[in-house]
């Protein structure tokens, strides 16, 4: 039986806010019978008292004290299973006390969160580990031979991992091999460089570590992180602990711009890269006069709306190039923007002082005619004039970079409601219509491709996970990623080849590697009751779980991120984690007082995201806002992991309303597990159903999207919604 011990903590104020020998009352009815306090839990004293009880036995501790946010590293005792109770930021700090009254509705809200923490600590389990069976692959598999391909390969090498690289092409390089030179990489930044390549490849040969395979695909791509298989098309085959995708990027189509910039009507219009191809061949000679465009197709909503970050650089890299041959030549660079930043500036300014003129134009795209000799037209924003450049030997239309990588088609999620057939329909027509169908051929479920941002790109978390793709343990570097320099794309492998390290690491201790960091928990599914809905398998963000051939789950635990997607998409609640169950959760909004309707004491949960939303509540309390002590907190790992019966169980508990706090949707500020908050939002949607069935209000509720910057509207959400209850009346179910 286990041995429980809760500890409440009087300091920051909570020692004279609160009636303590109640607290202590409160925690022994719901079962924990020993309760010591402290003056200051988080001093020495109090931390040892702590670990000399859990070396003595306790094995399921409840800290009554700040949020547990903070204060991480004083509080993680091991040996035994801790759960943290915030009295301070949403109790103490965030409720008014002015009057009597008032302080009993803090009281009372101090004793609700110790009684859920005490049924959250009962119902929580240790968890244990997953351990995948044979060794663990500790190898890293790099996809692409480029800048970015060859320094993860490098990096990871020196780190002391066996590396794989894996390139199409005949030859190492990328990209990096059809160039002429570099421009000016070190101090003063003055002169053009040598592209470096052929030391970079001499490097890879001579590392024992790294096995390189040119000419060579990947066929395909099974297993998870720390036990993938890969199959490539020379026959051989492959085990790795995590794969890295550096397959670079891919020229925008210049025929695309045959009306804006006249792309194909003279052999004189060429694009940067035919540019650069040029200059490599030696074909600059006998170069005059000659004009580069710029964002030729970039930042326009019509072609790439985005900057492709590379092609400032690179046309004043390749107008030094001319001025090399041809000091007398007439340059110039017709641009909207010029984006050159930190030390790339002095490379901008070397081509100014070589005399390449600069003209700034507006968003038009200049209009170029001619065929031997050319003439383009623009204004000069910055004279106010209109400006004809004739007699020009050339133009280079600087295009932009498209990641080499190829488009996702997502099976629709089950909580969409769209046409599945439809869907895989059209992937097949794309797969019909590209010979590069798939790089790393994944036999996933939902499919062989990473899952791409709306650009293509294939990413996941870009603001706090950068490198991660949206299948755990293969991560993406370089410009398949972002559109990013060359000196950044070697970084960018560097990066990518310490996270692959780290996720091998993280499935050779069974743990989450991102952004539950550490986690030991993953689902476990009772399988015996899954009725193969499918829901599961089509809402996980992450690809987490396969189907056998009668459509039954079929879980990879080390590709989990322990977000509990899975868990709120089950009808069936079949799926658990040892921490964080269905049950969980219900019994702590089941453990909630609440009081009768002639008390005229409302009581509304709140189940917030654990990775916005919660750093939100915290913040705005500790900035002092205050709000309803007639809502209880309940924080979710993701607002995807809700599951419809929580909300079903608190209306007909008696409790008069439900708020979800989630992160932000889309691509511009992300979820943390992708799909988890518009996943709510569309169940909550169909919420009016249950609503319905119970005769209750569809305004008792309300999905919020709480970013974590976002302290300064918590308290104006919350107090607006007591409104709301307000307005309709209390729960007719209270007492029941």
């Amino acid at each position: 039986m286990a041995k429980k011990i809760a500890y409440l903590c009087k300091g920051c104020g909570l020692g004279e806010a609160l009636d303590f020998d109640a607290l202590t009352d409160v925690l022994g009815e719901n079962g924990i019978k020993e309760v010591k306090d402290a003056e200051v839990l988080c001093s020495p004293e109090a931390l040892a008292m702590i670990k000399a009880d859990i070396d003595g036995g306790a094995d399921k501790v409840l800290l009554g004290a700040c949020s547990a946010r903070v204060k991480t590293d004083e509080f993680g005792f091991d040996g035994a299973v801790i759960e943290r109770c915030s009295l301070r930021e949403q109790v103490v700090w965030c409720s008014p006390a002015d009057d009597d009254t008032q302080k009993e509705d803090r009281q009372m809200l101090a004793e609700d969160y110790l009684r859920m923490s005490a049924v959250k600590l009962d119902k929580c389990e240790k968890p244990v580990p997953f351990q995948l069976e044979g060794e663990v692959a500790k190898a890293v598999l790099v996809v692409g031979g480029g800048p970015a391909g060859m320094n993860a390969a490098l990096a990871a090498a020196e780190a002391g991992s066996q590396v794989f690289l894996v390139e199409k092409e005949a030859v190492l390089g990328g990209f990096q091999a059809k160039m002429y030179k570099l421009g000016p990489q070190t101090p003063p930044y003055r002169e053009l460089e040598d592209t470096g390549l052929d030391a970079l490849i001499a490097k890879i040969n001579g590392n024992e570590a790294i096995k390189v395979f040119t000419g060579a695909s990947v066929d395909k791509t099974e297993g998870a992180p720390g036990n993938f298989t890969v199959a490539l098309s020379n026959g051989e085959t492959l085990r790795a602990g995590a794969i890295i995708q550096a397959t670079g990027w891919v020229p925008y189509d210049p025929e695309k711009l045959a009306g804006d910039l006249a792309y194909g009507s003279s052999p004189k219009i060429v694009t940067n890269v035919q540019f650069e191809q040029m200059a490599k061949e030696g074909k600059l000679a006998g170069i005059n006069s000659i004009a580069f465009v710029q964002c030729a197709g970039s930042r326009d909503a019509n072609h790439l709306p985005y900057c492709s970050a590379f092609c400032c650089l690179v046309s004043c890299k390749q107008s030094m190039f001319v001025k090399e041959i041809n000091p007398e030549a007439s340059v110039y660079v017709v641009y909207k923007d010029i984006r050159t930043p930190s030390q790339s500036e002095e490379v901008y300014r070397e081509a100014q002082r070589q005399g390449v003129i600069f003209i700034r134009r507006d968003e038009t795209y200049p209009t170029i005619s001619g065929s031997d000799k050319l003439t383009l037209k623009t204004k000069d924003v910055l004279l106010g004039e209109d400006v004809s450049l004739e007699e020009l030997d050339l133009v280079v239309l600087a295009t932009g970079m498209k990641p080499n990588n190829p488009v996702m088609v997502e099976a629709p999620l089950v909580a969409f409601g769209e046409d599945q057939d439809a869907a895989k329909a059209l992937a097949e027509q794309i797969k019909a219509a590209n010979d590069d169908w798939s790089i790393l051929n994944l036999q996933y479920r939902q499919g062989p491709n990473l899952p791409s941002l709306k650009y293509g790109m294939p990413d996941s978390h870009f603001i706090c996970f950068p490198y991660e793709s949206r299948r755990t343990g293969i991560y993406t570097a370089g410009t398949v990623r972002r559109p990013m320099r060359l000196t950044q794309a070697k970084d960018d492998g560097i990066g990518a080849a310490m996270k692959a390290i780290q996720a091998i690491r993280a499935a050779e201790a069974g743990c989450a590697v991102h952004p539950r960091s550490g986690d030991e928990s993953y689902p476990e599914f009772a399988m015996q009751r899954c009725t193969q809905c499918k829901r599961c398998t089509e809402e996980c963000p992450f690809g987490t779980i396969n189907e056998d051939e009668k459509a039954n789950p079929l879980p990879n635990p080390t590709r989990c991120r322990r977000c509990g997607v899975c868990m709120g998409a089950c009808p069936e609640r079949i799926i658990s984690f040892k921490n964080y169950s269905v049950d969980m959760i219900g019994s702590m909004i089941k453990g909630i007082n609440v009081p009768e309707e002639d008390e005229e004491k409302p009581r509304v949960i709140c189940l917030a995201c654990e990775n916005d939303a919660l750093p939100a509540i915290d913040m705005a309390a500790a900035k002092g806002y205050k709000w309803s002590p007639y809502v209880r907190f309940i924080p979710v790992r993701c607002l995807g992991s809700v599951n419809l019966v929580w909300i079903a169980d608190a209306l007909s508990s008696g409790i008069d309303g439900v708020m979800l706090f989630g992160c932000r949707r889309g691509d511009d500020y992300q979820c943390h597990f992708i799909k988890g908050s518009e996943l709510a939002n569309v169940r909550m949607s169909k919420v009016s159903e249950t609503l319905t069935r119970l005769v209750l209000e569809a305004e008792r509720v309300q999905v919020s999207e709480v970013g974590i910057t976002d302290a300064d509207k918590v308290a104006e959400l919350i107090n607006g919604f007591m409104e709301t209850i307000e307005n309709v009346g209390p729960n007719p179910y209270k007492g029941f």
